[in-house]
């Protein structure tokens, strides 16, 4: 008899829990991307991604480019291996993806068919506002050539739901954008190119914003609407840079070439803000998001700051990462995986920043409000 009534118990809890899960299923309400309607957990219907190879997921696998990372030790802590994401594992993206309770978002090279429903990733390593960044690498799509490749998609999506289903779909979209640090890793700082003799840091800095604030509103009479810009980081203290002084030390001549930017690309998006009418446009500070964990290493669990992982010479940043080169086995320790790129946990770290931070992080409002708008 106790055992019947046990039965009986367990049956009961289990019919209640599977009420209970269609109940809230049904009160988070569907995705319009979706061809059936079909029920979603999301916070968003999708997410489309712009920017390098901070972000890249393989993109430029199938290029004539010498900018890839599709072979190993990259991916060594990715469940799959080696995609061509510039990292050990998890980019910045691959962690807002999941907080938005999305799948990875696929590269625009792989997407096809209801792939593309959820979102998708255009990103490019080497790629810069301006075309003609990052021409050492050969092949990378540039800013203007994603932006393409999303029109693409987007007319992909308005033959499937109807021009007006999918404008209004867009409309609560996350759009994703990293763009400028080839434009002065590999164009200004580059010896072969004449920018750094045609235009000083200001001026520069000028030219790029004016030619980004034609690309996001290009996007966004395209039909997007909700937008996260991410600004560039302390670029002068990257392995890469480390590794160009005999000292060891952080470039402070880089570090305050790509402040007037940053303080170009906050004054572009106040303006976009209140322009562009249904246009919310937030700012995520990576700066300040670099320096707090390396003035907090030891809090996050680091204990290398100025090296790559993985890498020869001086500070792991002379030559980066090579194939089957073996890297550090503590990955979790290290700040940079790479000559340029941080590891999967400080990608981790500073999506969770950006997603429910503070304005001192992201401005105005954090990526989970913007969602939720």
């Amino acid at each position: 008899m106790a055992m019947a009534m046990a039965k009986l118990w367990m049956y009961c809890l289990l019919v209640c829990l599977g009420m209970a899960l269609n109940n809230v299923a049904s009160a988070q309400g569907v995705n319009p991307f979706e061809p059936d309607g079909g029920r979603r957990r999301e916070m968003v219907p999708a997410m489309f991604i712009f920017g390098d190879s901070l972000i890249d997921n393989g993109n430029n696998n199938d290029l004539p480019s010498f900018a890839k990372a599709n072979y190993f030790p990259y991916g060594i802590d990715f469940n799959g291996g080696p995609t061509g994401r510039f990292s050990n594992g998890y980019t910045m993206v691959d962690e807002i993806a999941e907080l938005l309770g999305l799948p990875l978002i696929p590269a625009y090279s792989e997407a096809s068919g209801d792939q593309v429903l959820h979102g998708v990733n255009y990103a490019s390593a080497a790629a810069g506002i301006l075309d003609i960044t990052g021409r050492n690498f050969v092949g990378r799509i540039p800013f203007d050539q994603q932006i393409q490749n999303f029109q693409t998609t987007l007319d992909q999506l308005a033959d499937n739901l109807g021009a007006i289903e999918a404008a209004e779909a867009l409309g609560k979209c996350i759009f994703f954008v990293g763009m400028g640090s080839n434009d002065y890793l590999n164009n200004y700082l580059m010896p072969n190119f004449p920018t750094r003799n045609q235009y000083d840091g200001q001026q520069y800095a000028d030219l790029l914003v004016q030619k980004y604030n034609q690309q996001l509103r290009t996007l966004y009479n395209l039909g997007a609407r909700k937008f996260v810009l991410a600004g560039l980081g302390r670029m002068g203290c990257i392995p890469s840079i480390l590794a160009q002084s005999t000292a060891g030390s952080c470039s402070e001549e880089v570090n305050q070439l790509v402040l007037p930017f940053n303080a170009n690309v906050k004054t572009m998006m106040n303006s976009l803000n209140a322009n562009l009418p249904g246009a919310r446009f937030i700012y995520v500070d990576i700066a300040h998001l670099f320096e707090d964990i390396v003035a907090n290493a030891r809090t996050y669990g680091f204990s290398v700051v100025n090296r790559g992982c993985c890498g020869i010479g001086r500070n792991r940043g002379q030559i980066t990462c090579l194939p089957f080169q073996t890297p550090c086995e503590n990955r979790d320790e290290y700040v940079f995986w790479d000559a340029f790129h941080p590891t999967e946990k400080v990608n981790i770290i500073m999506a969770r920043k950006a997603f429910n931070g503070d304005p001192s992080i992201v401005y105005p409002i954090n990526i989970q409000q913007l969602a939720n708008l």
